[in-house]
């Protein structure tokens, strides 16, 4: 048997008990009057006759699976939609699906909760609008998790969620924030288009991308860092910026359909991503895309006590022609004069040796990243 029905009001006690009885479901713009609560079946299997329904109790609480198909295409909730425990005790339930759960282009007027939710197979709610808090805190979808063209009015909230398969929000919209502490992208991840019309920016904390080294989380840095910016958080879109170019450095090394790959082909764009080491060394490592002023000091200062210290040797510097002897102080100081191509020339190189070959690198060096370093500072405070 199955619930199915199109273009119908009907209240969520009939739809709560086609749960209990193992019903299938599929229903088709229809609108769903009343509050649509799993702890209803709970508290009073009774009344819902739930004999087909699965409830275990655990030490941690109580786990009710689902193994129905659950299709709501185009349906309308409009009171709360419940698939989790109350506020109250967050942790006490667990609502397992073990079919894909379909929720596409429906509309939640109210809030709608699945923490702690298991999807066994997809969770598809592309084309939603959630009108009040939704939240996803806890949960695991092990299928496909699709939020493309989404609209979230309210605040949404996806602390620890994890998602095993691919996670898509294209072209999505979270008007009033979102939390993504923890959550563990493990799959493929898109989040191009996504905007937020907030000042609140996305929280960011521990979130784990479980295909980082092939550039997975680009755009979803992407779209953090233009919230950042639109709420006037400089700084920090600076810093969602240096992650988004990181990401995209890691695509183009490995590039498009690589796990599709044979061994050998990835062999070769594994040889043809080495031209792209000059972009790793000099932009990612040292310029940090100019969002990491403090790594152009840092080799710069490096440089200096480096290169003083082969000056310092017996018979490198000279006095007007005359042999100074070593001396730490003095190479340093010849060091960094030569850095900055301040030539006062009281000292100059030894004609023998390679001191004059050092001296001219020293000055390339010098000369390259101080006008480095400007840019970047320039790049970073200058913002908004």
């Amino acid at each position: 048997m199955a619930l199915e029905q199109n273009k119908k009001t009907i209240p969520a006690e009939q739809i709560l008990t086609a749960l209990a009885s193992g019903e299938d479901i599929l229903l088709t713009q229809c609108r769903v009057t009343g509050v649509l609560d799993i702890n209803s079946i709970i508290e009073e299997p009774l009344r819902f006759g739930a004999g087909a329904l699965n409830i275990n109790n655990t030490e941690s609480g109580k786990v009710v699976t689902l193994g129905q198909s659950l299709v709501f295409d185009k349906c309308q909730f409009d009171d709360n939609v419940i698939f989790c425990a109350p506020w109250t005790e967050p942790d006490s339930v667990t609502v397992v699906f073990e079919k894909d759960a379909v929720f596409n282009s429906s509309e939640f007027l109210a809030q709608a909760r699945f923490r702690n939710a298991q999807f066994k197979g997809a969770a598809s709610f592309d084309g939603c609008t959630f009108g009040g808090v939704v939240t996803f805190k806890n949960a695991t979808i092990c299928g496909d998790a699709k939020f493309r063209t989404t609209e979230f009015k309210g605040y949404s909230l996806w602390g620890s969620v994890t998602f095993k398969s691919s996670a898509r929000f294209v072209n999505s919209h979270f008007v009033r924030g979102a939390n993504f502490s923890g959550v563990k992208f493990l799959g493929e991840v898109d989040f191009n288009g996504v905007y937020a019309s907030s000042r609140a920016v996305p929280v960011t904390d521990e979130i784990t991308f479980g295909r980082k080294t092939f550039g997975e989380d680009e755009s979803f840095w992407r779209f953090v860092k233009q919230s950042a910016q639109e709420a006037g958080h400089y700084q920090l879109a600076g810093q969602y910026f240096y992650n988004e170019r990181c990401a995209a450095l890691w695509k183009k090394f490995r590039g498009d359909g690589y796990d599709n790959l044979s061994s050998l082909r990835k062999i070769m764009r594994f040889a043809r991503g080495l031209m792209l080491l000059p972009e790793f060394i000099l932009g990612k490592l040292l310029f940090g895309y100019g969002e990491k002023p403090w790594r152009v000091l840092a080799a710069s200062i490096l440089v200096i006590i480096v290169c003083g210290f082969f000056y310092a040797q017996p018979h490198t510097l000279h006095r007007y022609g005359e042999d100074t002897g070593a001396s730490f102080f003095q190479g340093l100081y010849f060091s960094t004069v030569t850095f900055t191509t301040l030539g006062y020339g009281d000292l100059s190189p030894s004609p023998e040796g390679f001191c004059r070959k050092l001296a001219m690198c020293e000055a390339l060096s010098g000369g390259f990243l101080m006008a480095l370093f400007v840019v970047c500072l320039a790049k970073r405070y200058s913002r908004g």
